[in-house]
């Protein structure tokens, strides 16, 4: 009797939709050296101890933390023009109006500003929330200070400006927060970014903020809960927007 081989199942869009993707997703290069200590550790602890004990256990939690941390989801990214997608994901915790930082080149018109909290069960990976070109990138030594919903100007922050292809520019802002103590961009100034596009991670906890242009309404409220790439938080236009997506 011949067995047949098992198809593989065709998803639309190429997403996986299998356990693995909620199980074993994948993992960001940045993750992959601090994963493979903490699982060198636990092999020896595990080795010395002849079995699993309760250091073994505390080692092998750890290792999969780090995994789970640096965890690295594909996205299905709305399509359409002048929408604003969240750059991070964890909650909306604050929605003001602020004058940009001067370094972000923004004038000095105060301006919708959105923030969204990432805790450490929140995927670290940032996404551009629109696309264009990246215009000015500053970067701005500071404290680690808490900055759940606090107006926290002493932060180690990035700066980010971008333009669009239609001369609109956004810009946003990553900042370490109190356990947070890297931020790693993954551009330069002159990078092209897609709507969606991963431009950097904050390491272990922390905030990004939003800053709309003027006259431009957010569509999400305090408390809302954000998925980096695919959340709508606002519209330059009236635009309608597609019901098919792209996975980047």
């Amino acid at each position: 009797m011949k067995w047949k081989k098992k198809e593989k199942k065709q998803v639309e869009g190429g997403l996986d939709l299998s356990w693995k993707r909620y199980l074993l997703p994948p993992v960001h290069e940045q993750g992959v050296l601090f994963a493979a200590i903490a699982l060198l550790v636990t092999i020896v602890v595990l080795y010395w101890s002849r079995g699993l004990n309760f250091f073994g256990l505390i080692c092998l939690a750890l290792t999969l933390a780090i995994y789970y941390f640096f965890r690295n989801p594909a996205r299905i990214v709305p399509q359409g023009k002048g929408i604003i997608v969240a750059p991070a994901d964890g909650i909306v915790s604050n929605i003001v109006t602020r004058i940009p930082p001067r370094e972000m080149q923004l004038g000095s018109t105060p301006l919708t500003r959105i923030s969204i909290f990432m805790s450490v069960f929140n995927v670290h990976i940032n996404r551009a929330p629109i696309g264009g070109t990246i215009k000015h990138m500053h970067y701005t030594p500071g404290k680690f200070l808490n900055i759940a919903d606090k107006d926290n100007e002493d932060n180690e922050r990035n700066e980010y400006t971008l333009e669009t292809p239609e001369g609109v520019q956004i810009g946003f802002i990553q900042i370490a927060g109190l356990i947070a103590r890297r931020i790693v961009p993954f551009v330069k100034e002159g990078s092209v970014l897609k709507t969606g596009e991963r431009f950097g991670l904050i390491r272990f906890g922390s905030r990004v903020d939003v800053y709309l242009p003027k006259d431009v309404v957010p569509q999400v409220i305090v408390g809302q809960t954000m998925v980096a790439g695919e959340t709508i938080i606002a519209r330059l236009g009236t635009q309608p927007t597609q019901s098919n997506g792209e996975s980047i």
